[in-house]
């Protein structure tokens, strides 16, 4: 059983449409197909349903999927259990970041503020807000980097976690416009064409910050969901296809937005300024990590 196969069911899973899921995959659609096809004989059971629609779970695939999900988990912690042990004399800081920011905030953050050369090689962890809070309690990491709002729950005690900001951004209503740059799908729509809402599962940080913000709380309680997912990429590109409102962090939207792509849903008090906190593990310390604290303290 390949490894690659688990992360095509969960593709499948939540995108339920075998031409997203082989893009999201970055494989070609027969070869998904037939990838899907050898889990399902693996098994010894077909997983979904496929129609016209697209691909549904079968009682077995909705089994499966919590246990897909934890194998992967179980797997990729176990590499990075393996890995570190292997790489304790040659790794200086581990970060952990959320994927939205891992993609977008971090790349330039860690150039243009941090000397490479002196703090030595760095490992760095993407996965939603919820695998990044275990690896963090866990005293895997160094650092964890993540969106933050103080109305919103996070697992970390002040007292315990020492934080930092080191950015800003913005959570923002978006959707596709209509060919005069209207919104498709705009906030003030009436009862006769519901607003479908593009969600984040409770895996995401932000979708806890949505939840924590009483305006736009009020205002997802009138919309119907139409799909949910922990990652906001995949949220920027359904809302870009035109599939609903997707609250998006300004910086992951920012090129979509610039080419017209994506455009506001509503107006600016639906709009959730944020940060971009940097918080320290009480337990992972080294002295490349003393010195990162030191200078962003500073």
């Amino acid at each position: 059983m390949d490894l690659d196969w688990l992360k095509d069911f969960l593709a499948l899973a939540e995108l339920k449409s075998f031409s997203r899921a082989a893009d999201a995959r970055n494989v070609t659609q027969p070869a998904f197909s037939r990838r899907v096809r050898a889990l399902e004989d693996w098994i010894g059971t077909p997983l979904f349903v496929r129609g016209a629609q697209g691909a549904s779970l079968t009682p077995a695939g909705q089994h499966f999927q919590p246990l897909a999900a934890d194998m992967i988990r179980g797997l990729e912690r176990a590499r990075r259990d393996t890995r570190s042990v292997g790489e304790r004399n040659t790794i200086a800081l581990s970060i952990a970041a959320t994927h939205a920011l891992s993609f977008t905030f971090f790349p330039e953050w860690i150039r243009n503020h941090l000397r490479f050369e002196a703090l030595g090689a760095l490992n760095l962890v993407s996965d939603s807000m919820e695998a990044c809070e275990e690896i963090m309690l866990g005293g895997e990491v160094h650092f964890l980097l993540c969106h933050y709002h103080p109305e919103a729950p996070t697992r970390f005690e002040p007292e315990r976690f020492q934080s930092v900001r080191v950015g800003d951004d913005c959570l923002v209503p978006l959707c596709a416009p209509y060919s005069d740059g209207r919104p498709a799908w705009p906030l003030s729509g009436t009862s006769a064409r519901p607003i479908r809402l593009l969600a984040y599962s409770h895996a995401s940080g932000l979708g806890r910050i949505l939840s924590a913000h009483q305006m736009s709380r009020d205002a997802i309680a009138q919309m119907e969901t139409g799909f949910t997912s922990h990652l906001a990429a995949t949220l920027m590109t359904m809302a870009r296809e035109g599939h609903g409102v997707a609250w998006l962090p300004r910086t992951l939207a920012k090129h979509d937005l610039e080419q017209g792509r994506l455009v506001g849903a509503g107006p600016p008090q639906f709009d959730i300024p944020i940060e971009i906190r940097l918080f320290r593990s009480p337990d992972c310390r080294n002295h490349a990590a003393d010195e990162l604290w030191h200078a962003l303290a500073q």
